[in-house]
């Protein structure tokens, strides 16, 4: 074939992956589901203060944009049109807050990123409001008051932020979350751009009426948010706009949900009962509950799961929130220093096999389901003059699995039905260890997809299918299968206990360590831990002091 002619491709879908740390776009065959071609490009997190955690608006815009442009590049060299996408969904994280302005198209403040805890008094101011025989709160959104959630970090920035109350005073104020942020910005911004929201998203704002499906005016009273800043809400899967720049002018946006959601999707957990693991930045269990609010008894989230059309019912799921999973091997190479790359974690755990009963709680955030916890940081515990950086790493891996643990754990007491295997996603499911080490720790066999990407397919498909679009069916008959690796466990059931119970000790250790309240715009607030923000718990007397933290490189 000359090189000059094209490869002949059934219509393709592109999806933008929006996370924490990264950005990519991926373009898949819609009749396969193969993915055809990528492009990443790793973010910035700013960190203004202990504990507040922030992004440039623009450089998350910026990153789309050359994504984009990288992978239509990139299709180009192998004879692909990039002409033959029809339509690109939004995957995006969650909670994060832009607020920007409708004139200048300009963010008027960084993004304040989910896992940021400079609200922590905003809420204890809030729960002192909501009456003690009725959190209409939770009853409404599924959600327990905490900072993880949008509605308290916009509080937060029209209480201390004048740019956002003077916008907000003249009407030039739009709020949203990274999706709309996006959207907004890419069908045309200050010229027309479509402010809107998917449901998915809109429910972890803590505004959003998970019943009805509407901004809730109880709510946005009781937070003090200003309903006419708010995007419009939309179902999943239907066409919001056409894209007015870059690459893949006039291509419609079609598709949107919140990351998790995305992978429930991707999962093809489509069914009520099915349930998928995603293991990101933080770690994020969904169980799809169908088309019934189930409400949790032991610190799970109901939210809801997708909603793949304007006339399709929406499903909702049980989630159990982690904070800190994949970005536990960030610490240990950016601020630990004892990894220069995030796969070196499992060369180092590979070789000593053990933590040699060394744990990690790595509640750097503090600690999200079961506990919802804000007091707690992290901590390394049961450390000896044997402990070295190896089984640190190893910690580290198991850390990730033993919260997981605690909320497969809560997730069975809820549905009285306990998982008999975990399906699992995430950029972190390629370490083997890892895998296995879930395995062992639930005492289930886990199951990856061989495809890793399913965030990115569950918003292609929601792209696909939406109405106008139609080029990707969500028939079962016509969904492709997905290949699957197993892990099956290998210790024996009374270990995986005594290694959980311990774990369980750690955890309790972990709680109480920030014992007086900052004023929520003070330079640093007053905590009783080191200044890393973990504490390390030893075993023996020791003292923790350069020349042994020194001993973790040798």
């Amino acid at each position: 074939m000359a090189a000059s002619q094209q490869t002949a491709v059934g219509p393709l879908v592109g999806a933008v992956v929006q996370g924490t740390n990264s950005t990519r776009f991926l373009v898949f065959n819609s009749k396969t589901a193969e993915l055809l071609s990528h492009h990443h490009v790793e973010l910035t997190l700013e960190y203004p203060n202990e504990g507040w955690v922030e992004q440039d608006p623009k450089e998350i815009l910026q990153s789309v944009y050359e994504c984009i442009a990288k992978t239509c590049e990139k299709l180009a060299g192998v004879n692909i049109d990039s002409s033959n996408i029809k339509a690109i969904g939004v995957s995006n994280q969650r909670e994060t807050t832009v607020v920007w302005d409708r004139f200048t198209g300009d963010p008027l403040h960084n993004a304040v990123v989910w896992l940021d805890l400079r609200t922590q008094s905003t809420v204890e101011t809030l729960s002192k409001k909501i009456p003690g025989n009725s959190n209409f709160v939770k009853s409404k959104t599924g959600l327990p008051l905490s900072t993880y959630f949008s509605a308290v970090k916009l509080r937060w920035m029209l209480d201390n932020l004048r740019p956002i109350q003077k916008a907000v005073e003249e009407g030039r104020a739009l709020f949203g979350t990274i999706d709309s942020w996006l959207i907004w910005s890419m069908t045309g911004g200050v010229n027309g751009g479509v402010h809107c929201t998917d449901v998915t998203n809109a429910s972890r704002t803590m505004l959003f009426n998970i019943h009805s499906l509407e901004w809730d005016k109880e709510l946005c009273d009781f937070f003090d948010i200003p309903m006419n800043i708010l995007p419009k809400i939309c179902s999943s899967s239907e066409i919001y706009g056409l894209i007015t720049a870059g690459a893949l002018e006039g291509v419609p946006i079609s598709g949107c949900l919140g990351d998790q959601s995305a992978a429930l999707v991707g999962q093809i957990c489509f069914q009520e009962g099915q349930a998928k693991n995603t293991y990101g930045t933080g770690c994020f269990l969904l169980c799809n509950t169908g088309r019934k609010c189930v409400f949790s008894e032991h610190g799970l989230l109901t939210t809801v799961a997708y909603k793949l059309g304007k006339k399709k019912p929406a499903c909702y799921a049980l989630e159990g929130s982690v904070a800190i999973a994949g970005a536990v091997i960030r610490w240990l190479r950016d601020n630990f220093e004892i990894i220069t790359t995030s796969e070196e974690v499992e060369k180092l755990a590979k070789e000593v096999g053990t933590s040699y009963g060394c744990y990690f709680v790595p509640a750097f955030s503090g600690l999200y389901a079961p506990y919802w916890e804000p007091s707690a940081r992290g901590i390394i515990c049961g450390l000896t003059q044997f402990t070295n950086k190896c089984h640190i790493a190893f910690a580290a891996l198991e850390a990730v699995c033993f919260q997981t643990r605690e909320i497969v754990d809560a997730m069975n007491r809820d549905c009285g039905i306990p998982l008999r295997h975990l399906q699992v996603d995430g950029g972190m499911t390629n370490n083997k260890i890892l895998m296995q080490l879930q395995s062992d720790i639930l005492h289930i066999p886990v199951v990856k997809s061989i495809m890793p990407e399913t965030t990115a397919l569950g918003a292609a498909m929601a792209a696909g299918a939406a109405e106008g679009v139609d080029v990707w069916s969500l028939e079962p008959e016509d969904i492709s299968a997905i290949l699957m690796e197993r892990y099956e466990p290998q210790i024996q059931a009374t270990e995986s206990e005594i290694r959980y119970a311990t774990w369980k000790r750690a955890v309790m250790k972990s709680m109480g360590w920030v014992t007086a309240k900052a004023p929520e715009n003070a330079d640093m607030p007053v905590i009783s831990c080191l200044p890393l923000g973990f504490f390390i718990v030893t075993s023996m007397t020791l003292l923790i002091g350069a020349r042994y933290v020194a001993s973790f490189e040798e």
